[in-house]
């Protein structure tokens, strides 16, 4: 199989799982519902308007924006590295980075659209009245929740973001880069550097 076709495939395979699991999610959980799953692990319904882990920094229209910016630029890196036969552990952690920052966006364009909200019950699929949101405006569905360290109240010390499968996927990603192609991101980033230093002049 071509690093092509491998790269499609994880990204796609990734997208599936995600958003299958967000989906179920959102239809049979109310807002806040949890299930123990172990003592260090539930399934914790939460929602968010903000970039991985719950973080809110800026408007939800410009982060939206941005995502789709930063996918843009992810598919065009990949097709580089593909054409400059690059490691293909790098592409595929690329690729792995692309497949969690969509898996996000996918919520964030649509699922107010599609959906209706989740308060007091789960949301209903493409609801008469309405969805709960608008175009760009919809909010990511996070369930993963590990509370591994917790103090004698019962308030978990570590570790308290709640999150996704895109989410994992997107902070896999960068450590498998950092610990093992910080060589090819740099060699990357400076091929970058000088394509743009030529077209300047």
């Amino acid at each position: 199989m071509s690093i092509k076709n491998k790269s499609i495939l994880l990204i796609v395979l990734v997208l599936i799982i995600d958003q299958a699991s967000k989906i179920f999610i959102k239809l049979n959980f109310a807002l806040g519902e949890h299930v123990e799953v172990f003592s260090w692990f539930q399934i914790f319904f939460v929602e968010n308007n903000g970039m991985a882990f719950g973080m809110e920094i800026i408007g939800k229209l410009f982060l939206t924006l941005f995502r789709m910016v930063a996918v843009g630029g992810l598919v065009y890196f990949i097709y580089r590295l593909i054409k400059q036969n690059a490691r293909q552990g790098y592409i595929l952690a690329i690729s792995l980075l692309l497949a969690g920052a969509s898996g996000n966006i996918f919520d964030s364009i649509f699922y107010g659209l599609i959906f209706s909200d989740s308060y007091g019950m789960a949301a209903t699929f493409l609801p008469e009245t309405g969805g709960y949101a608008s175009l760009f405006h919809g909010k990511v569905v996070d369930m993963l929740y590990f509370p591994l360290i917790k103090n004698s109240a019962g308030e978990t010390l570590f570790f308290s973001p709640v999150f996704n499968i895109a989410d994992s996927a997107i902070s896999i990603a960068v450590v498998i880069i950092l610990l093992f192609f910080r060589k090819d991101l740099n060699e990357s980033l400076e091929t970058k550097k000088t394509d743009i230093e030529k077209n300047a002049n």
